[in-house]
């Protein structure tokens, strides 16, 4: 393993002859409320990558599939076709050098596209996995829960002065709305959840099971049949 971990900042030969485990920060450019920046999945995927053991890191893939906010201005989204096409096509190429290479996605909608096109690359024979950032009894979306983790990595991007409580309902609930009508059709600020009492202490909390939790599956390594990590 290289000292260096920034894939980007290795020279190719320094790379030649040894295993690799390749992780790749994926994330998404859409609105997160009127409080949050719009590359935040990314900045957590980024995140909780660089804190990973025994890998290299690339630059993150910073667009995802993001169709169900785009009613609001700033989001940009390729879709999960494009996005399906767009692994496949990286896992091909890292693989040709890697031994391993493993996507850490922090938004949700991109998990239907990383399945299907990390379940393509393994039927392949390549050694691939993803695993998303998935926090247990997090709220949906720009709530506590990503505003308390903004708050603790990238605090000067959070203004708290603008935030407010959106639609708290239980996600379940929502899904009929947000697959017919998008998240414009069951909130009108962009909010799923209470952003107002997010704080860096619970940030740094969440960040740190979250990091646990992604390097307790990568060290057992046991993708499931869609390619995620148990």
């Amino acid at each position: 393993m290289t000292e260096t971990r920034d894939l980007s900042a290795i020279p190719s030969p320094r790379l030649e002859g040894s295993a690799h485990t390749v992780v790749v920060p994926v994330g998404s450019f859409e609105q997160h409320g009127p409080h949050l920046p719009l590359d935040t999945d990314t900045r957590i995927a980024r995140a909780v990558s660089n804190e990973l053991p025994g890998v290299v890191v690339a630059p993150a893939l910073e667009y995802g599939a993001s169709g169900e906010h785009e009613g609001f201005a700033g989001t940009i989204s390729i879709g999960a076709e494009v996005m399906e096409m767009v692994v496949v096509e990286y896992g091909r190429s890292a693989c040709r050098w890697a031994e391993r290479v493993l996507f850490v996605s922090g938004h949700g909608g991109n998990g239907p596209a990383l399945a299907k096109a990390v379940a393509l690359l393994r039927y392949e024979g390549r050694d691939a996995a993803w695993v998303p950032c998935a926090i247990p009894g997090a709220d949906a979306h720009a709530g506590k829960t990503e505003t308390s983790l903004l708050l603790h990595l990238s605090p000067e991007c959070v203004d708290m002065n603008l935030a407010e409580v959106g639609n708290i309902s239980p996600i379940a609930d929502l899904m009929p709305g947000l697959r017919s009508g998008g998240m414009v059709a069951v909130s009108d600020n962009g909010v799923l959840g209470d952003p107002v009492q997010a704080s860096a202490v619970d940030g740094a909390h969440i960040f740190d099971e979250l990091v646990q939790r992604v390097t307790d599956g990568l060290a057992r390594w046991n993708p499931g049949p869609d390619g995620r990590l148990r």
